[in-house]
């Protein structure tokens, strides 16, 4: 009996180890070359859409080429020259920068006026630069977040220091709701993916926008 239990933890060993370097093998995400993302940071820099500021401080570049990363990425701390705070800071890439703005500016805090009759003063920042495949699936695509080019935002903080969650407030009462779906629909006017609480499980609690190029064409924008 001694021996069956020995031969059977032995045989359980083999194949954890066996498991273990299956999963080892496997690349944490896929990417490839995508020339268009260099040339438009590079577009961006040379036009100067994104200014450094008190609120938009240049950092060193992130990572490589073709793989995780960002030329020269910018470290965000607040939207329209610090009238929205963004905590915590968002590490984006360039063309990022001016896209958070005009978001902020012609679709978050209109949507907050009408309907709590006053402005945001602050996001809660829940993702922005991360060197890691899309929803931390090991061996799926590299995620926008590994270019700097994305972020994830779950809550909105009104000038009286109401908070409008997206965890919450997406089902919560008729004003949070039919905010956090204005925003939502706005959104997609702005960045060409938007993902929220009804694409799935992983965006349950936030949006998550980026500036990723779909098609053939890369003019496909993606909203859900």
């Amino acid at each position: 009996m001694w021996c069956r239990s020995v031969q059977f933890v032995s045989v359980i060993a083999g194949l954890l180890l066996l498991w273990g370097c299956s999963a080892a093998q496997q690349p944490q995400f896929v990417s490839k070359p995508e020339p268009w993302r260099p040339l438009e940071e590079n577009q961006c820099l040379a036009a100067g859409y994104a200014r450094a500021s008190k609120f938009v401080v240049e950092r060193a570049a992130l990572g490589g080429p073709g793989t995780c990363g960002a030329a020269h990425p910018f470290e965000m701390s607040a939207a329209l020259g610090g009238r929205v705070q963004m905590r915590p800071s968002a590490m984006l890439n360039c063309p990022m920068i001016p896209s958070v703005d005009i978001w902020v500016d012609k679709v978050v805090i209109p949507a907050a006026r009408r309907h709590y009759g006053m402005p945001i003063v602050e996001l809660k920042v829940a993702a922005s630069y991360g060197c890691r495949p899309m929803n931390h699936v090991r061996g799926a695509k590299l995620s926008e977040h590994g270019h700097a080019n994305a972020l994830d935002v779950s809550g909105f903080l009104l000038a009286d220091g109401r908070w409008v969650m997206v965890k919450s407030g997406w089902y919560g009462d008729a004003r949070e709701r039919a905010f956090l779906r204005n925003v939502h629909q706005g959104t997609c006017s702005t960045f060409t993916t938007v993902l929220g609480p009804n694409y799935d499980a992983n965006h349950h609690d936030h949006f998550h926008m980026d500036l990723a190029r779909h098609g053939r064409d890369g003019l496909t924008r993606i909203c859900k």
